[in-house]
């Protein structure tokens, strides 16, 4: 083999190699009305119910964030707005806007293992569930409650309920300093999904390890005991 093929092999070998031992996430829209998602890294797509999306995402990745967005209207280029969890494009190339019920993750990190939760750090938007489905025994993180129609009027937004630092962005919220606690506001959160971050420095109940090599399930509006009610603005009653 010349060194002008080696290179191209090379790359090519490690490619197929990062891509088999990908983690494989399933995105799945399990709602009565169209979910944007977004995934950081991975882009976006639009999801009518019942579709799924699926995500290759290599060992190593930090920062990792799978989210639903809401109102959301996009041209023929693929830019647009949404109502909740926005980022300007239907393939988003970062993070989106507040608030946005998110699965976080990092992989193959400390002790070959990946970290992963779920947050309302961003607020709330869409109920979700984030579970592995091989790989690692734990069942998993759920936020299925009926946030947004209990959300306190000074945290509501359309399609939405924020979470307090976004709307006081003081360090009692924030936690700037790096030392907080919990507050009446991530109580309320926390009553309601108490797998999932709440606030900040919320690590000891919030956050799942599994061994790395596991694959994973985000869905959006899972069962529950939440009556879901198609409607442009998002509303969610509790079934009788």
């Amino acid at each position: 083999m010349t060194s002008s093929t080696l290179v191209p092999f090379l790359l090519s070998s490690f490619l197929l190699f990062t891509i088999g031992n990908a983690a494989v996430f399933t995105v799945i829209n399990k709602c009565s009305y169209v979910v944007w998602a977004a995934a950081s890294p991975g882009g976006g797509k639009k999801l009518n119910p019942g579709d799924t999306w699926t995500l290759n995402i290599a060992p190593g990745t930090t920062g990792g964030r799978i989210w639903g967005r809401t109102g959301c209207s996009f041209d023929s280029n693929g830019n647009g707005h949404c109502d909740t969890g926005d980022c300007g494009k239907l393939a988003c190339t970062g993070y989106g806007s507040p608030p946005n019920t998110l699965a976080e993750y990092a992989l193959k990190q400390f002790s070959n293992l990946d970290f992963w939760d779920i947050s309302l750090v961003d607020g709330f938007n869409i109920p979700m569930n984030f579970v592995p489905v091989s790989g690692c025994s734990s069942a998993g993180a759920h936020c299925s409650a009926d946030v947004n129609s209990q959300c306190p009027s000074v945290l509501k937004r359309t399609g939405g309920c924020l979470n307090p630092c976004q709307v006081f962005k003081t360090d009692e919220y924030c936690c700037n300093s790096g030392n907080c606690g919990p507050t009446t506001y991530s109580k309320f959160f926390k009553n309601l999904c108490p797998q999932a971050y709440s606030y900040p420095k919320d690590d000891a109940t919030s956050t799942f390890t599994c061994p790395s090599g596991a694959n994973y399930q985000v869905v959006f509006c899972p069962p529950s005991n939440l009556q879901e009610v198609a409607s442009s603005n998002n509303n969610y009653t509790y079934s009788q």
